[in-house]
């Protein structure tokens, strides 16, 4: 049978699967996450008619006759370039700006995605919608995350409990009128707790008499005298600096005595009461943080980035998912803006990096490609009706 007409065969067949990549490049031009495909080609064996002949004797070298024996697929090498960003404003949608890919777990198997498009389901488990894939990363304990902890499946259950904390410490600033009325009263206030979440009132009493200035407390349940308070020539406080109410110790080192002012005021305390989830966010990092219902705000875990050498080696799964091979290396996971990761942005997702008009280029150059070789086949085709026609 004639050589040119398996050429045009396996022609065929590498057009066909360009045909194939195209158009699933096409199909997938709205598909978050995806990564369009080239397809590369390679000729394959060349049968030599002729060996090359080395110069000699005063006859020159000849180089060698070879005919092809057609084409195949070198390769399919997907193309990680960065898709465009799209706002959606939902506050579980996530891109990433770079290099990196989220990490999910399906089973026991690991995949790696650049679709961000989270949801949560009944559990408050954090997961990608139709796959169902459980987003990774690391839970906060007491609102401190361990990077250096194995990865867990993400969760944010609704009624999430933020413990109450004993108030053990506070503290108090501003400025004692030194030339204040004899008889001036300044009663200060701020809020502590006990270990079960209680909330008091615990007081500092501030009277001003003709040897200067004293302080006294209470809580309700426990009283401290009042002491008389002395200044250095500089306006600092020298003596008391702490009081100690019940289980509180107060720190009034920051007080001063200047004249003309009264600007006393609670400054911190450590204590509050316990308090559920109400709503949550995710920051540029990663980082969810969830608003209790007490009015304050803690970090409930962190979404983990993987990163890789070669990340054209990876294995698509379908589900805009990945999975590693022998050749895309292991997974540097760690946080995002760090070690090449890329950085994050909430409220948005990264598109198909699909380009159009090159798609659409390379399927009229596969489409007249596919034509070509059919062309060749169909000459054979009339080579060899000739061959047969010789004996009538």
């Amino acid at each position: 049978m004639l050589r040119s007409l398996f050429s045009g065969i396996s022609g065929l067949r590498s057009h066909q699967t360009m045909l194939d990549v195209t158009g699933n490049n096409i199909a997938n031009v709205n598909t978050t996450g995806f990564k369009s495909s080239q397809v590369q080609f390679q000729d394959t064996l060349s049968q030599v008619l002729i060996n090359a002949g080395g110069a000699q004797g005063g006859v020159g070298g000849t180089n060698p006759a070879q005919v092809g024996l057609g084409v195949r697929v070198a390769g399919i090498t997907t193309n990680f370039t960065q898709g465009a960003s799209q706002s959606t404003g939902r506050s579980t949608d996530m891109m990433i700006q770079g290099d990196g890919f989220f990490v999910v777990r399906k089973g026991t198997d690991t995949f790696y995605t650049r679709a961000g498009s989270f949801d949560f389901d009944a559990t408050g488990q954090m997961v990608l919608p139709g796959e169902g894939a459980l987003v990774q990363g690391w839970a906060a304990v007491n609102g401190v995350i361990d990077t250096n902890a194995p990865l867990t499946d993400l969760k944010v259950p609704a009624g999430t409990l933020m413990a109450a904390v004993a108030s053990t410490k506070a503290g108090y600033s501003g400025n004692l009128d030194s030339a204040a009325a004899d008889g001036t009263v300044l009663n200060r206030t701020v809020d502590v707790y006990d270990a079960k979440g209680n909330e008091r009132t615990l007081t500092l009493t501030f009277t001003k008499s003709a040897t200067g200035w004293t302080v006294g407390a209470g809580d309700g349940s426990s009283t401290v005298p009042p002491a008389a308070m002395t200044f250095a020539a500089d306006g600092s406080l020298t003596t008391p600096t702490t009081l100690t109410v019940g289980a509180v110790s107060v720190d009034i080192s920051k007080l001063t005595g200047f004249s003309g002012l009264d600007t006393v005021k609670a400054q911190s305390q450590d204590g509050q009461a316990a308090g559920t989830l109400q709503s949550f966010s995710l920051g540029a990092d990663g980082t969810i943080t969830g608003a209790f219902s007490n009015g304050l705000k803690q970090t409930i875990g962190r979404i983990a980035l993987g990163s890789f050498t070669n990340p054209s080696g990876l294995e698509k799964a379908g589900g805009s998912l990945f999975s590693t091979t022998v050749n895309s290396g292991d997974p540097a996971i760690g946080t995002a803006g760090t070690g090449g990761r890329g950085s994050l942005q909430g409220g948005a997702l990264e598109m198909s990096n699909v380009d159009l008009s090159s798609e659409f280029t390379s399927l009229i150059i596969a489409q007249r490609g596919f034509q070509a070789n059919s062309r060749v086949i169909t000459t054979s085709d009339e080579v060899l009706q000739e061959l047969v026609n010789l004996k009538r």
